[in-house]
């Protein structure tokens, strides 16, 4: 597994998967868990788009036999599975330790202990319910802006070429 690469200037938001699938309500616990990683992951990109950080989701693959780990990008994410035996509170932990000062590290989880340690490392924790209130409000913030980016492209489309042209130049 390729490491990531973090710089000073940036910040990060780490989210332990599995902990946010089974704390958020939203999911049908029904599912298969792959169709719940997708949504969480197209739920979570779709959120990136709207703040100023690096968005890591970890899921850990503890139980896959021979997992050597895998970190690839969706839609401007990065999502981590960790390799065998690795769960995703101890790579967060490993990647909080290792990483330079950053400008700023978030961790979304309810995990306790991992809560704890986050602090400890100079991170600030998020815990489940308070990144599904977040989450909440960017998609507010999507829908307002394709509202008003909406409504502008009617504008646009009732003004024919001419008069388009007549306010072109008047601009200049």
């Amino acid at each position: 597994m390729k490491p990531i690469r973090y710089k000073k200037a940036e910040k990060y938001l780490f989210v332990d998967g599995y902990n946010i699938i089974n704390a958020w309500s939203s999911f049908d616990k029904s599912l298969p868990l792959e169709d719940q990683r997708k949504q969480l992951v197209d739920i979570i990109s779709e959120y990136a788009h709207t703040v100023d950080e690096k968005v890591i989701v970890v899921f850990d693959a503890y139980m896959v036999k021979k997992s050597a780990g895998a970190i690839y990008d969706y839609k401007g994410i990065l999502v981590v599975f960790t390799k065998e035996f690795e769960t995703a509170d101890h790579y967060i932990e490993r990647q909080l330790s290792e990483m330079p000062r950053v400008k700023g590290v978030r961790v979304a989880t309810s995990d306790n202990i991992e809560q704890q340690i986050i602090l400890s490392r100079g991170g600030v924790r998020l815990s489940a319910r308070e990144f599904e209130v977040e989450v909440g409000l960017s998609k507010q913030v999507i829908f307002t802006r394709q509202k008003a980016l909406k409504k502008s492209s009617e504008l646009s489309n009732k003004i024919d070429d001419e008069q388009l042209n007549k306010l072109k130049d008047i601009e200049l």
